[in-house]
C-alpha cells in the first residue's frame, strides 16, 4: 500500500531543512499511518534545526511534534476503529509499563517517543505514530470540529503547547480561587492562562511583548507589561492586583511558560509564601538564583514534560465546546514554507503559533 509524499528533512544543524521525497507502507505493529492535516511549530524544533539541542534520533530526522492528522491505515485489531478518523497525536506517547509509568508518572518515561525527537514527525505530508494514545477529534469526511467549527489545523497546538501547560496546572495543584502567573504569554502561555481561567482561577500574564498581552488581555484577570522593570516592581505590581481583588492569602501558582533566562529568573523572585513555581519553558541558557528561598517560604518548584495522554481528553473538551480559544493564537502555512516560519521564529517575529500545512496531491494551493 505504499503511498508518496515529502517530508523536510534536517540533515545538518544549522543549516536550512531539505524536501526529501519518501514513501511510507503498512505502519509496525501498534502503529498508525496519518495524513498530516497540520503540524505546529515549536521552539524545540527551532532548538534541534539551529544545533542548540541535539535529537535522540541520529540524523538525518524529520521535525514536528504537534501533529493532527487522518488515519490512513492501523497496524493491529485494537485500532481498527481508528480508520478514517481525524486524530491529534500527543507529543509525548509513554511506554505504559515501566516504573515512572506503574507509579503514576507517564511524563518521567524514560523511553517516552516524542516524533521529531526519537523518530521521524510532522514536517511531512505522512508520518508514523503510536496508536494507543491518538486523540479522536471527528470522523472521517469532517472539515470543521466542535461546536465553535474549528477547523483540525488549527488544532495541532494542542499536541504539546495547551495540553503540557494543562499537565502543569494539575501537578501544582491549580484550584479555583487561586492566583495562577504565566512569567511569558507565548504559546504555551497563552493557553495555560485561559486553562487556568477556565478552571476558576484569578489569572495574571506577564510578557515583555505588548503584542501577546493584547492578544490574552480580555481573557484574563490582569496583564503586566514587564519590559525594562525590575523583578521587585513587577512583583509590586502583582501584589497590587491581589489586594484589589481581596486575594492577598490565596495561593500564588507560579507557571514560567518563556523559556528565557530572564523570565526564568523573574518567576522565581514571584514565588510567595506557601506557593509554587512550574517550569514549563525550556532555555539552555544558566542562571543563578539564591535557591534558599525555596526553604524560607516553604515553596514547591515543579519540573514538567509533555502531559500525560489522559489528560488529553479534558483540554479537547474545553477547547470544543469554546471555554478556552484557540483561533486567535494560530496561523497557518505552507508546509513549503518551513525554513521560513523557522527563520520568524527565531527572530521573534511571529505574532500567533505556526502550523504548517503540506500541499495535498493534485492541488495548487
Amino acid at each position: 500500500m505504499a503511498i508518496e509524499g515529502e517530508a523536510w528533512v534536517l540533515e545538518t544543524p544549522g543549516q536550512p531543512l531539505v524536501k526529501r521525497p519518501r514513501s511510507w507502507d503498512v505502519p509496525p505493529a501498534g502503529f498508525a499511518l496519518l495524513e498530516v492535516l497540520g503540524c505546529g511549530v515549536c521552539h524545540t524544533d527551532l532548538g534541534f534545526a539551529d544545533g542548540s539541542v541535539r535529537p535522540k534520533q541520529a540524523l538525518p530526522i524529520v521535525l514536528g511534534h504537534e501533529i493532527v492528522g487522518r488515519v490512513l491505515a492501523t497496524n493491529g485489531s485494537s485500532a481498527q476503529s481508528l480508520q478514517g478518523k481525524i486524530v491529534l497525536a500527543p507529543a509525548v506517547s509513554p511506554c505504559g509499563a515501566c516504573p515512572a509509568c506503574v507509579r503514576g508518572r507517564p511524563t518521567s518515561c524514560p523511553t517516552g517517543r516524542m516524533p521529531g525527537n526519537d523518530a521521524d514527525g510532522g514536517f511531512a505530508t505522512h508520518t508514523y505514530v503510536p496508536s494507543r494514545d491518538l486523540v479522536v477529534l471527528g470522523d472521517a469526511g469532517a472539515t470543521t470540529l466542535g461546536s465553535i467549527d474549528l477547523e483540525p489545523w488549527q488544532i495541532a497546538p494542542v499536541a504539546d503547547a495547551a495540553t503540557t501547560a494543562w499537565q502543569a496546572l494539575v501537578r501544582a495543584g491549580l484550584a479555583r480561587d487561586d492566583v495562577a502567573v504565566f512569567v511569558g504569554a507565548g504559546g504555551v502561555g497563552t493557553f495555560g492562562a485561559e486553562l487556568a481561567a477556565s478552571a476558576g482561577a484569578h489569572v495574571v500574564a506577564i510578557d515583555v511583548d505588548e503584542r501577546r498581552l493584547a492578544a490574552v488581555a480580555g481573557r484574563v484577570a490582569a496583564v503586566i507589561h514587564s519590559k525594562g522593570k525590575e523583578p521587585r516592581e513587577v512583583r509590586d505590581e502583582l501584589r497590587r492586583f491581589m489586594k484589589a481583588k481581596g486575594v492577598t492569602t490565596a495561593p500564588v501558582r507560579v507557571f514560567e511558560t518563556s523559556g528565557h533566562p530572564d523570565g526564568q529568573a523573574l518567576a522565581f523572585q514571584l514565588l510567595e509564601r506557601g506557593g509554587s513555581l512550574s517550569v514549563v519553558g525550556f532555555t539552555p541558557d544558566k542562571i543563578t538564583l539564591r535557591f534558599s528561598n525555596v526553604m524560607a517560604l516553604d515553596a514547591d518548584i515543579h519540573g514538567n514534560w509533555g502531559c500525560d495522554p489522559a489528560l488529553y481528553a479534558t483540554v479537547i473538551d474545553r477547547i470544543l465546546d469554546g471555554r478556552v480559544h484557540v483561533a486567535p493564537y494560530v496561523e497557518s502555512h505552507p508546509l513549503d514554507d518551513v525554513n521560513a516560519v523557522l527563520a520568524a521564529l527565531a527572530g521573534h517575529s511571529l505574532a500567533k503559533r505556526a502550523v504548517l500545512i503540506p500541499r495535498r496531491r493534485g492541488s495548487d494551493a
